[in-house]
């Protein structure tokens, strides 16, 4: 597909997921929201996609919703902009949510509104020191709806929500990893090369293992303790079997053959 509003690079099993507006901030229009749910699709299926960063173009990650072309010129398209919202709900939601692979928002430069959605998400997330947050809707006599709020009210203390939903302040990237929001803040020149670092690590483990840990940690946490322990033990087996007994065989046995220790690093996976 020739997309036009996000950019796909691939990089030694790492993809980069670009939002390409920026004379735009990266707002996300219909546009970028039909190609983020096809390049999500298209990735999640993608043998060369180990690990998948999202990140903008320019001075900004995304700066929410294209209040014009999302908003305004849909109000007397109604169909139109129901289709458009599912998609945007689907990919920021379900899909990125429930992506085969793990995910790292890069948040490079302004983050507000419906881009909360995005990072809260992703399973990891870095800013830029010099990153701007926000929840602007306050402003424009709207409140933070759609996604955003179960993305922020997973992530930050209930206080932190309020405040920040109640008086639009903007934050910087160092308050953003303060409050949970994000993993941590590195100085802006250092943004690219410690999300590598942080993809590079991941990247040593083993692919099924990061898969399965993604679902037990997102499922397991809203079940409750019998649903926990079965389906943690239902997960148990599943991995097995798709690695082939990988983590007992050669996990456990490397570690009995001191080979390596868990707490210090990787198991050499065999092929």
């Amino acid at each position: 597909m020739d997309y036009k509003a996000i950019e796909v690079n691939r990089r030694d099993g790492v993809t980069w997921l670009i939002f390409n507006r920026p004379e735009k901030k990266n707002a996300m229009n219909p546009t970028l929201h039909r190609e983020m749910h096809h390049a999500l699709s298209e990735l999640d299926q993608d043998a060369e996609t180990r690990i998948l960063i999202i990140t903008g173009k320019g001075d900004s990650f995304c700066a929410g919703e294209d209040l014009k072309e999302y908003f305004y010129d849909m109000k007397d398209k109604p169909f139109e902009a129901e289709r458009i919202r599912k998609i945007s709900y689907e990919w920021r939601g379900k899909m990125l949510r429930l992506f085969s692979k793990p995910t790292i928002a890069c948040v490079n430069g302004w983050c507000f509104g419906g881009a909360f959605a995005v990072v809260g998400n992703c399973d990891l997330a870095i800013a830029a020191e010099e990153a701007k947050f926000g929840l602007s809707e306050i402003n424009f006599g709207n409140f933070p709806g759609g996604l955003v709020p179960r993305a922020i009210m997973d992530l930050l203390r209930w206080r932190e929500v309020m405040y920040y939903s109640l008086t639009g302040e903007p934050f910087d990237g160092r308050r953003a990893a303060e409050i949970g929001l994000v993993n941590f803040a590195v100085p802006k020149l250092k943004l690219e090369e410690e999300t590598t670092r942080l993809a590079a690590k991941l990247m040593e483990k083993d692919p099924i293992a990061l898969k399965e840990t993604k679902e037990v940690l997102r499922v397991g946490r809203h079940l409750n303790d019998e649903e926990t322990w079965y389906w943690a033990q239902a997960k148990n087996h599943e991995m097995t079997h798709l690695q082939k007994g990988g983590w007992l065989d050669q996990g456990i046995q490397q570690f009995t053959d001191k080979q390596y220790r868990p707490g210090l690093g990787a198991f050499k996976k065999k092929d």
